[in-house]
């Protein structure tokens, strides 16, 4: 059963999903919101214009009705009259052909986005493929678009309707009337209609649009394992990068017991904790953690300690101390300087021993170097 639900789309697509579908040129959109966009932009572009291109109408039509004797037997005068009506026509219709443009170009935004992606003009045999198609043709995605086109034809249908039967007396009254007012008239009729009729566009585009998005959404939908994959694919194979991080642990631990050889002591739980400092007056303001290290490393530490000569001081509260508040290659907190002062001093008394050749008295070895309460983590509340 788990291995089903894997396989199940059911999960929300990815954001990288949703990115590769847009480099492939697939994102949402809806013919009715494009539909209405272009009539709104034409009733609006008309609406602004309206007064300007009836009388230009009107002047274009009483040109283009009345001409000399001479002109009807002249194809000379004829041809360029045609092709100066024909630019007048250009003219008068050109602001609501760019008002449709730029409303062609704008309705991608509103569903997401314009993109140019090259993929969509490359040949795809799959959609040509007739099994695929018959099965698109019966498929419930089919089913609901077939839905919403009668739903569409009756909606526009009843709006033509009524727009007819609203205003039939009109439409037969411009019949009668002179150009100029029958053109008025007939402009004020023509936009009461767009605006009948974007209505209806309005309210198919405000059920097509969510509907669009959400289908869109549905298909792009990915099962838990394509999740699964695509996160190790951005993130790397867990297991490689467990085991990158292991050798890089092994790295910076080979690198901390590089360091033993070189520190002034190293101060003991005694066993649990390890903790080796070097201090250098030239070149520090404080004792520095060179290595540190806990059970296994800490036992590690005390060897290699002890083939080179480094001194061992069993100080258990500061080692656990020094464990907890000071990291590998940090000075020692400002807390403990007291107490590693004891330690330093310890360690400069043993070095002149060592150098005297036992001409001076063993030092002693500090019995209980007392941290401030608070930085040890080992001691009792």
């Amino acid at each position: 059963m788990a291995e089903d639900s894997d396989l199940e789309r059911t999960e929300t697509a990815s954001a990288r999903r949703l990115e590769q579908a847009r480099e492939d040129g697939n994102v949402p959109h809806s013919r009715e919101l494009m539909a209405f966009m272009v009539m709104a932009a034409g009733a609006g572009a008309f609406w602004v214009l309206g007064d300007w291109m009836a009388h230009g109408a009107a002047r274009l039509l009483r040109h283009g009705l009345s001409f000399s004797r001479s002109a009807a037997f002249d194809t000379a005068i004829m041809s360029g009259g045609a092709l100066a009506q024909t630019i007048d026509a250009f003219t008068l219709a050109g602001p609501i052909f760019l008002a449709i443009i730029a409303a062609i170009i704008a309705t991608p935004f509103v569903m997401g986005g314009w993109i140019f992606s090259p993929k969509a003009f490359q040949l795809d045999l799959t959609r040509i493929d007739p099994l695929k198609g018959l099965g698109r043709m019966f498929s419930w995605q089919s089913l609901a678009e077939l839905v919403k086109a009668i739903l569409k034809a009756l909606l526009i249908g009843g709006v033509l309707y009524w727009i007819v039967r609203h205003e039939q007396d009109r439409l037969f009254a411009l019949l009668a009337q002179p150009i100029e007012t029958g053109l008025a008239s007939f402009s004020q009729l023509l936009f009461f209609s767009f605006v009948a009729l974007i209505t209806g566009l309005a309210i198919i585009a405000a059920i097509d649009v969510p509907f669009q998005l959400w289908q869109y959404h549905d298909r792009l939908k990915m099962t838990r394992e394509e999740l699964k994959k695509e996160a190790r694919e951005s993130e790397g194979d867990p297991h490689l990068k467990a085991r990158i991080r292991s050798q890089q642990r092994e790295m910076a631990r080979s690198r901390m017991m590089s360091e033993v050889p070189k520190a002034d002591v190293v101060v003991t739980n005694p066993t649990h904790f390890a903790v080796a400092l070097k201090y250098d007056s030239s070149a520090m303001g404080a004792p520095v953690v060179v290595a540190k290290g806990m059970n296994l490393i800490a036992q590690r530490i005390r060897d290699i300690a002890g083939d080179n000569q480094v001194p061992l001081l069993e100080a258990p509260p500061l080692a656990r101390a020094l464990y907890r508040h000071a990291d590998v290659g940090d000075q020692i907190p400002a807390a403990l300087y007291a107490a590693v002062a004891e330690v330093m001093a310890w360690v400069y008394q043993m070095n002149a021993f060592a150098a005297n050749a036992g001409a001076m008295l063993l030092p002693t070895v500090p019995a209980l170097i007392a941290v401030p309460e608070g930085l040890d983590p080992g001691a009792p509340e």
